[in-house]
């Protein structure tokens, strides 16, 4: 399963993007989704996560109150709003598709990855 990830960008702190990320083949609309970053020299680390239809959403804290995730259920494509940008919130953006429906906070419970779209915040 190829997935697609989109949107990223240079931008000033303070502004907004919107990272999409489409599958080619739908089998993400039952699954839970979720996107993750990786900054230069850290560790990959969980942004959000949903379950398949998106009543359960889950925020890493750094970025509750400015990111929403969310999916379009019939095409399988999540998205991720990102608002009041920082420049520590620089980093590869990936997308990925669960294992299962529900919500899941651990990569390894993730199947399917994203190539990854870049994120810069300058100051």
């Amino acid at each position: 399963v190829q997935l697609q990830a989109s949107g990223g960008g240079l931008v000033q702190a303070g502004d907004s993007l919107r990272l999409s990320c489409t599958v080619a083949k739908r089998t993400s609309s039952n699954n839970g989704m979720g996107w993750f970053r990786q900054a230069p020299g850290k560790e990959r680390e969980i942004v959000a996560a949903l379950n398949w239809n998106g009543a359960l959403t889950y925020y890493t804290d750094s970025v509750k109150g400015r990111f929403t995730i969310s999916k379009d259920i019939a095409k399988g494509t999540a998205f991720l709003q990102m608002n009041s940008l920082k420049p520590e919130d620089t980093a590869v953006y990936y997308c990925a598709v669960g294992l299962g429906s529900g919500l899941n906070t651990d990569g390894t419970r993730y199947r399917y990855w994203g190539q990854g779209t870049q994120v810069t915040v300058s100051s």
